[in-house]
């Protein structure tokens, strides 16, 4: 038997593993780095990791480890599992075929959402979510809640010259609610900030309990107005909930940096349009861009409690 314990014996781990038994295959993807392609499906699997370590990942394991860099590719679905919280982040593209979301290997289901919950916004043109014999229309900036079932998931777009562009995250389920479309006149909405703290923002509340019930999985939107740069400053980390954000509407020539990390000990990965990002419970997430732009965030864990956070003074920040 082998015990693995620590990041050096992982290492060693898959080492032996790949000397003694040969190469792990794609429908083994079970190791953090590890890629399996299954058909139109490319997942992957990131463990969790401890704020010490990381206060010594340089800028490509930091990459590594938390940046989703690849969200969107056309015909093809991409997904990536995190240990925090067992929260999936991903994206389907279809262009000219209809995709189908299968469960990643981990998930030892038959049905991707057989032991889970997910919520589903387009960023991309008119499009469809098929849900067992259920089918949603969707428009740009919608979203869709659909609750944990043994069904088949597909997606489509109405044009492929102007594909539907799926973003969607999924956590584990402990009961079965009914699904939901939202748009952002149901959303719970919030304008916070100003121009003058380059803080404008409108966060629109599309997928939690008090317009759609779930287990643990809330997202919304927030929009920041022309002028604007930066998110969630001040500040906050919730010990008690995960987070993925998702930023996108950034034009090709512009980038956004993103900032985490323990409130005394941040790091930054700087990003482009489309792409997503892991925030451990002990992490801030905030990001300051050369423009303004649009990110869906995505919570799971402990609570549905949106207000449940620990604040950090601006000025206590290093």
């Amino acid at each position: 038997m082998i015990s693995v314990t620590g990041n050096g014996n992982f290492a060693l781990f898959k080492f032996l593993i790949t000397f003694v038994a040969g190469p792990i295959g794609p429908a083994t993807c079970l190791w953090t780095d590890i890629k399996c392609n299954d058909m139109k499906i490319n997942s992957e699997v990131r463990y969790a990791s401890h704020p010490d370590d990381v206060k010594h990942y340089d800028t490509a394991r930091l990459r590594e480890h938390y940046l989703v860099e690849k969200v969107f590719s056309a015909d093809e679905i991409n997904l990536v599992y995190t240990m925090h919280d067992r929260m999936i982040a991903g994206g389907a593209m279809p262009v000219n075929e209809v995709l189908e979301l299968k469960p990643m290997d981990i998930l030892r289901s038959e049905y991707f959402l057989s032991r889970r919950e997910m919520g589903i916004f387009n960023v991309g043109g008119k499009g469809f979510v098929k849900a067992g014999d259920e089918t949603y229309p969707m428009e740009y900036k919608e979203a869709l809640y659909l609750g944990r079932g043994d069904r088949k998931i597909t997606f489509k777009s109405l044009d492929a010259a102007n594909p539907a562009k799926f973003y969607f995250c999924s956590a584990p389920a402990h009961a079965t609610y009914p699904d939901h479309l939202t748009t952002r006149e149901n959303a719970v909405r919030m304008e916070l900030g100003t121009l003058e703290e380059s803080n404008h923002r409108v966060i629109n509340r599309m997928l939690v309990k008090e317009v759609v019930p779930g287990c643990q999985l809330q997202m919304g939107m927030t929009e920041l107005k022309p002028g604007s740069t930066w998110n969630t400053m001040p500040a906050h980390t919730h010990n008690r909930r995960m987070e993925i954000y998702f930023y996108f509407e950034i034009p090709d020539d512009q980038a956004i940096c993103h900032f985490m990390g323990q409130p005394d000990e941040t790091r930054h990965i700087w990003m482009k349009n489309g792409q997503a990002v892991i925030s451990p419970e002990w992490s801030i997430h905030s990001a300051c861009a050369t423009k303004n732009y649009t990110f869906i965030w995505a919570m799971a864990g402990e609570n549905l409690d949106y207000n449940d956070m620990d604040g950090c003074a601006t000025t206590d920040l290093k």
